[in-house]
């Protein structure tokens, strides 16, 4: 575990950064309080942004995840047969 300062940190982000994504907890002091940690993600977290906020927020109740997954969409359901639409177009155009 590693402590610095808000004035060291804002001097070496970079390197506080890659400390942190080595697995080390790099602990951030204000007056030799400490104010924050910075770590890596934990296991279940995403490395895509995207997908990590949206998994927050389903988390704490904001969204909800979808009821669908995977890439294929469902099975479409025909409202009609398709003869009958294209004479109900064909009687709308008539009408004109």
């Amino acid at each position: 575990m590693k402590a610095v300062g808000i004035k060291m940190l804002k001097n070496r982000l970079s390197e506080s950064v890659r400390i942190a994504a080595r697995g080390e907890v790099v602990l951030v002091t204000d007056r030799d309080q400490v104010v924050a940690e910075l770590r890596a993600p934990s296991i279940g977290r995403t490395k895509v942004l995207d997908d990590a906020l949206l998994a927050a927020a389903a988390r704490e109740g904001m969204s909800r995840p979808p009821l669908l997954t995977g890439s294929e969409l469902p099975p479409r359901r025909p409202c009609m047969p398709l003869a009958e639409l294209l004479s109900g177009i064909d009687r709308d155009r008539a009408e004109r």
